[in-house]
């Protein structure tokens, strides 16, 4: 796929105001993975990943897990 100037300039645009790659790729119509070679190729500013790790994190053991353990042990 070639890019157009306008679609580079367009693709910066949003970048800056925080859209997400999927968000860019429908606006500018092409695909969320196209988005980001481009804005790699540009050497756009990283963002930080949308997958939260750590605190964040689910617990493990799920609060209906624990419920059924206790139900079972009566």
């Amino acid at each position: 796929m070639g890019w157009t100037d306008e679609q580079v300039e367009e693709l910066k645009k949003l970048w800056d105001r925080g859209l997400t790659t999927g968000e860019i790729g429908k606006a500018l119509g092409v695909s969320k993975n196209a988005v980001v070679g481009k804005a790699h190729r540009l050497k756009l500013d990283s963002r930080p990943s949308p997958i939260r790790r750590g605190e964040d994190e689910l617990p493990l053991e799920q609060p209906a897990t624990a419920e059924r353990e206790k139900s079972a042990e009566t």
